[in-house]
């Protein structure tokens, strides 16, 4: 089978290569998956530079934590799913429910194998079915990103709803889910950019404010006067350090941070004191669990959420997908159809 690995020791996109590897079988426990499509993350770029935990890889691995495809085979005592099944595995292996351990759990494309390759092995218990209402690239966008957004906003603390106003930072890929699950419970949002042409896509799919960083580098100034001073009730806080300070500017009584990203870069400052006067919480966000990942899509199907897709390319154009990835020039997600 065709498949995309990075080189041991790499640090650079120059590791990355399609190579010949023998077609996995699918053992006890087991399900064999025909991969039809994949998306890539901002953590694929810090594995590529060997900037991701650890370092970088010890040993040729399969990129990619985000895809979906079809089961092809089960091993013998599999129950959870059959041949024909429109599937996705979850970016931490052996984790149902409960906090990550990543000593403990393995994620996809860095500690374990995996996506951009046309099978993949999972143990039955960590992957799950596709929502109905998606096709295999809409589904490839899921497990890290979609997730991610879920378990901030509706899984740590207390859950958005109609009567809140959320902010979201920029316009990738967990702040346009982000986005789409805000509006299906009935919030507001008020998202930043640095780009007036990704602004207006965001107004377009629904987003009710928008701050133009460029322009107005005390961004957290703005969201105030867009809350009549009152703050926001949810910050999807993808930047880090770099934007975590002026975060916790924005924020209501009462309200959460849900602490996901480092995009911002390493440098900053922060001061909890506005945490204190707003009686507000962090929470440290690391994608989630398979139970999550379940609760969500049953969301996605019913609401007819579809993931903001915006470039498509195909498998043997991969290294060239990850370089247009690299520029921020994309809205939402971009996608690799393998098969």
């Amino acid at each position: 089978m065709k498949a995309y690995q990075l080189k041991a020791g790499s640090t650079s996109i120059e590791g990355l290569e399609q190579v010949e590897l023998e077609k996995p079988q699918a053992g006890p426990g087991d399900i064999l998956v025909k991969m039809h499509a994949a998306s890539l993350n901002f953590r694929d770029l810090g594995i590529i530079a060997g900037k991701y935990f650890g370092g970088p890889v010890q040993s040729d691995t399969i990129l990619g934590s985000d895809g979906a495809g079809e089961v092809e085979a089960i091993g013998e005592g599999v129950t959870r799913f059959k041949p024909g099944d429109k599937v996705a595995g979850t970016f931490f292996q052996g984790l149902i429910d409960g906090p990550a351990n990543p000593f403990i759990n393995p994620a996809l494309g860095h500690s374990a194998p995996g996506v951009l390759s046309e099978y993949a092995v999972y143990k039955e218990d960590d992957a799950v079915h596709i929502p109905g209402n998606l096709n295999f690239e809409e589904a490839a966008c899921l497990p890290c990103a979609a997730v991610t957004a879920w378990h901030a906003m509706m899984e740590a603390g207390t859950p958005v709803g109609a009567d809140d106003t959320v902010l979201l930072l920029g316009t990738g890929g967990v702040s346009m889910f982000g986005l789409q699950f805000a509006k299906a419970v009935g919030a507001k949002v008020i998202i930043t950019s640095s780009s007036d042409e990704k602004l207006n896509k965001a107004k377009a799919l629904g987003a009710d404010s928008l701050v133009n960083y460029s322009e107005h580098p005390d961004w957290e100034e703005e969201v105030k006067i867009l809350t009549d001073g009152k703050g926001v009730d949810c910050v999807v806080e993808v930047g880090g350090i770099g934007t975590i300070g002026k975060s916790m500017q924005c924020l209501g009584l009462g309200a959460k941070i849900g602490m996901i990203g480092v995009l911002a870069g390493p440098e900053g400052e922060c001061n909890p004191r506005n945490l204190m006067m707003t009686a507000s919480s962090i929470h440290g966000i690391f994608v989630g669990n398979r139970r999550m990942f379940e609760t969500m899509n049953e969301t996605i199907q019913t609401n007819d959420i579809h993931p903001v897709i915006d470039k498509v390319f195909d498998f043997d154009d991969t290294v060239e997908a990850v370089g247009y990835f690299k520029s921020q020039a994309h809205l939402g997600k971009v996608v690799i159809q393998i098969g």
